[in-house]
């Protein structure tokens, strides 16, 4: 019987290889050549054969008819059941929001180059902002996405605009890289994102990004502009950034109790 080297932490090596070989085509925007996988990971090249192979076997790798290798469609599903996972924890931390500013609570992740929404609870008001769970839309005209970019180094988010372009949602959409990314600079500088009608006309969304999250979040809350005013901003955005806050602080317990 082959004796399973233990990597860092006491886990098995080649699994935790493994992952990071995953990791590394996730962070080439989804498709790589060997060598480059080689160059991101710093792993051998004998090693990377090895586990491409088998990879490939179990479907959470494939090749492409360039021959370059991409995430394979297996990892959807553990990356959906991950994301109502995240989503459920969330809604309690979501619904004090909603009682707090008696907006719809909304939290987000970058997902494949696109904002998804993965929970939400909504206002209490007959007339209320709804976005189904699960709905993908592209980062640069969300609020949410545009926190989530502003954490993001400037030339990942320069390659991200390339590969998704940069359609205008509403006459009011950012559909410049350069001023986008200006723009990010300033949501990184005040803490907060704000959507004035880029997405969806009459509506106005702040938006928080997530700390040390294992993918980039946000959490947002969205209402009509006649009552989420400019001036309601300045006292709602402290309460947004708070269960902000909140969330970072329950998954960077959960990360440690799972470590323990």
């Amino acid at each position: 019987m082959t004796e399973r080297k233990p990597g860092p932490g006491g886990g098995v090596q080649s699994l935790q290889r493994a992952f990071e070989l995953l990791e590394g085509l996730a962070d080439t925007g989804g498709e790589a050549s060997l060598s480059e996988l080689a160059t991101t990971t710093g792993l051998p090249m004998p090693t990377i054969h090895r586990l491409i192979r088998t990879l490939l076997t179990l479907g959470y790798v494939r090749q492409n008819s360039n021959r370059r290798y991409a995430l394979g469609s297996r990892l959807i599903r553990l990356g959906e059941g991950a994301s109502r996972q995240f989503g459920t924890w969330a809604r309690p931390y979501l619904a004090e929001l909603v009682e707090q500013v008696g907006e719809t609570a909304n939290l987000a992740v970058l997902e494949r180059d696109e904002v998804v929404y993965v929970a939400q609870v909504p206002s209490t008001h007959s007339m209320r902002m709804f976005t189904e769970v699960g709905r993908r839309l592209l980062p640069h005209g969300t609020g949410v996405g545009k926190a989530m970019l502003s954490q993001v180094p400037p030339e990942e988010v320069r390659e991200l605009l390339h590969r998704t372009g940069m359609p205008a949602y509403t006459p009011h959409t950012h559909t410049e890289p350069e001023e986008l990314l200006e723009h990010l600079r300033g949501i990184a500088a005040q803490g907060f994102a704000l959507d004035e009608s880029e997405q969806e006309l009459g509506v106005r969304c702040i938006a928080v990004p997530l700390a040390d999250t294992p993918v980039p979040a946000a959490v947002s809350v969205s209402g009509p502009e006649g009552r989420l005013t400019k001036e309601a901003v300045d006292h709602l955005a402290p309460l947004v950034q708070r269960t902000a806050e909140q969330l970072s602080a329950h998954l960077a317990e959960a990360d440690l109790e799972f470590g323990a």
